[in-house]
């Protein structure tokens, strides 16, 4: 660990300019190769809709998904923004280098989704349309959580190589554990939430800083920033049910991962304002408890959102997922501290690694229930995709293949994060002195009072002079 105990320089006066000009002309000359619009966004939409007999444009695949789109666009940048501008001298860094970090990656998720999924081999090129825009934010969601383990403690720099290889290894797992595996995870339990978890705990195990108490001052919030933090939260809140209906079959199955997730979410807010009332001093709720928990059971019901969870089941999930979810900051995060020595700023593993991992579970168990008497002949097929090669596989077969979803999810999560930290550990990417982090000191021009009060003095006298006349005038701020 002595890496991370060296002199550090944060000017990244050369570095970040370079890693953003350089990354974005690559974009541009990929996407000038490879990206190309597909049939429903092309002008040969007209010759396409013929073709097929489709009677109207309203039928463009465009019409069924943007308002889905919209809502998952606004949970990037503005619900995880906002959630991490809690602490009281690092907003600037939450919700701008979030902001940076999801417009590099929405771009390179489109090329690495696209190789592995939306390829054209006929002539090499990668279509895209609306669900493709959808799927890049859902790829770009994992890197967002990841942030999240490493909140104030990295570079600018380190960011963009964390969501590089972090893109990278998404479009991978993803496409093992939805195409290979045939598992099916419409809200991303074990492919966003549970690597994305993973990945950002083990690159913190990996960037491990023994003396991080030094910023303790720092590691806190305010009044304020707690307020700026719950907006995010009732963003993410409020659009959730479309993260997790968002790629959905259209109909039925997109109809009931929006009332699934719906229920699981309010009966989350209970059981966590619950336990935190019930675990704090005087029953007095805490803030990191009611900006985070409360999101657990949307995360949770994300790989069985579509099945036949039933409303009942979905409360269920959110019931639990309540409890486990704030008991985990009241207790797990400070273990992890202390003996693991895993330092998580947001507290990612309580909203995202823990509750991915029991989305991942519950989605088993419900796959491996399914039968044709709850689903239809035709429903079981549908929801489940059980066509073409996987035309004889059972409900029980399918729940042990998302059992082997979610272990995909998690070993690359924690190998794919312990190999970006081992880079992310070399002495080059501008990262902040253990006494200097959760500042936006470092990397933004910041007027703090002191700084106003020093540029203020400046102008406190001014001479006017006429003739022999000089009239000094005190300006008062």
């Amino acid at each position: 660990m002595d890496l991370c105990d060296r002199e550090k320089n944060t000017n990244v006066r050369i570095s970040l300019p370079a890693v953003c000009f350089v990354w974005q002309i690559a974009m541009i000359i990929l996407f000038g190769v490879f990206i190309r619009y597909n049939e429903e966004s092309s002008p040969f939409w007209i010759e396409h809709r013929k073709a097929n007999n489709i009677s109207s444009d309203i039928e463009n695949d465009f019409y069924f998904r943007y308002p889905s789109f919209q809502d998952v666009h606004v949970m990037i940048f503005v619900g995880f923004g906002f959630l991490m501008t809690f602490l009281k001298r690092y907003s600037f860094g939450g919700v701008g280098f979030n902001f940076l970090i999801a417009a590099f990656g929405l771009q390179w998720a489109l090329l690495m989704q696209g190789w592995f999924h939306s390829l054209d081999y006929s002539d090499g090129k990668i279509k895209i349309g609306v669900e493709n825009l959808i799927n890049a934010d859902f790829c770009v969601a994992g890197c967002l959580i990841a942030y999240g383990a490493v909140l104030g403690k990295v570079s600018p720099v380190q960011l963009m190589v964390l969501t590089l290889f972090g893109i990278t290894l998404f479009a991978v797992e993803e496409y093992i554990i939805l195409n290979l595996i045939h598992a099916r995870d419409a809200g991303g339990s074990m492919v966003i939430h549970t690597f994305g978890g993973y990945y950002g705990l083990s690159i913190s195990w990996m960037l491990y800083r023994p003396n991080l108490s030094q910023s303790n001052r720092l590691q806190g919030s305010v009044y304020h920033s707690d307020v700026f933090a719950m907006i995010g939260t009732l963003f993410l809140w409020m659009f959730w049910p479309s993260f997790n209906s968002a790629i959905t079959d259209h109909g039925d199955g997109q109809h009931r991962a929006a009332i699934n997730t719906y229920l699981a979410l309010a009966s989350t807010v209970l059981t966590t304002v619950a336990i935190s009332s019930l675990f704090q001093k005087h029953g007095k709720l805490d803030m990191v408890h009611i900006q985070n928990s409360t999101l657990a059971g949307g995360v949770a019901v994300g790989t069985a959102a579509e099945f036949m969870l039933m409303p009942y089941g979905s409360l269920i999930v959110g019931f639990c997922c309540g409890i486990i979810s704030t008991l985990g900051y009241i207790y797990i995060t400070p273990f992890m501290e202390k003996h693991l020595k895993i330092q998580d700023t947001c507290g990612i593993h309580n909203l995202h690694a823990m509750p991915g991992v029991i989305g991942g579970v519950v989605g088993a168990i419900t796959a491996a229930a399914a039968s044709e008497a709850v689903y239809g002949h035709e429903g079981l097929i549908n929801t489940f995709d059980f066509e073409d090669a996987f035309k004889n596989m059972t409900p029980t077969r399918q729940g042990g293949h998302q059992a082997a979803g979610l272990c995909v999810a998690i070993c690359f999560g924690v190998g794919g994060g312990i190999i970006v930290g081992c880079i992310l550990r070399l002495p080059i990417w501008g990262d902040p002195a253990d006494d200097n982090c959760f500042d936006d000191e470092p990397y933004w021009e910041v007027r703090d009072k002191k700084k106003q009060k020093k540029q203020d003095s400046h102008y406190h006298g001014i001479h006017w002079s006429y003739g022999k006349l000089t009239l000094y005038h005190s300006i008062h701020y």
